[in-house]
This record gives structure tokens, sequence and C-alpha cells, in this order.
């Protein structure tokens, strides 16, 4: 199974980073269910801007840890492919 990192752009501009194994249902969730993260639930719609898929359920949450302890210009280095 692979899983995905992701980062989704929030309509008020604020970045979510989360990990799924079925990034195109997750990212629908964001914007339309109810299964969505509660953080996006207010904030929707949602984009996704980047993604990066693992092999491994263990490093992508490794992963997820490390990209949420960035700051947000990182992220956003992140999401242009700068990083």
């Amino acid at each position: 199974m692979t899983w995905h990192v992701y980062i989704i752009e929030c309509a008020d501009h604020t970045l979510y980073t989360g990990i799924t194994s079925d990034l195109d249902r997750r990212v629908t969730a964001h914007n339309a269910g109810t299964s969505g993260a509660k953080y996006v639930r207010s904030r929707r719609p949602v984009t996704l801007r980047y993604s990066r898929p693992f092999a491994d359920r263990g490093l992508a949450l490794k992963e997820e840890f490390r990209i949420k302890q960035l700051s947000r210009v990182a992220k956003l280095a992140l999401v242009q492919g700068q990083n």
C-alpha cells in the first residue's frame, strides 16, 4: 500500500499537512464530507498543493511530523519545489 504525505491550502491561505492511503478520496473528504479534519471544515474549499508517496506508513508519519515542525515559509518553499 502506498501512503501519501500531503499539504493542502485552505481558502484562508493557511496550510494543512496530513497523510492518507487514498489521496483523491482524502482531498474530496476535506472539501465535501464531514470526515475531513475539523481544522479544515471551516476553511473550505481546499486545494492540494503538495504530495509525496511513501511505501511505508511509518515513514509517511515521520515525514508528516517533520513537515509540521517547519515554518510557514519553509512549507511554502517545499510546496514550490525549493526543498
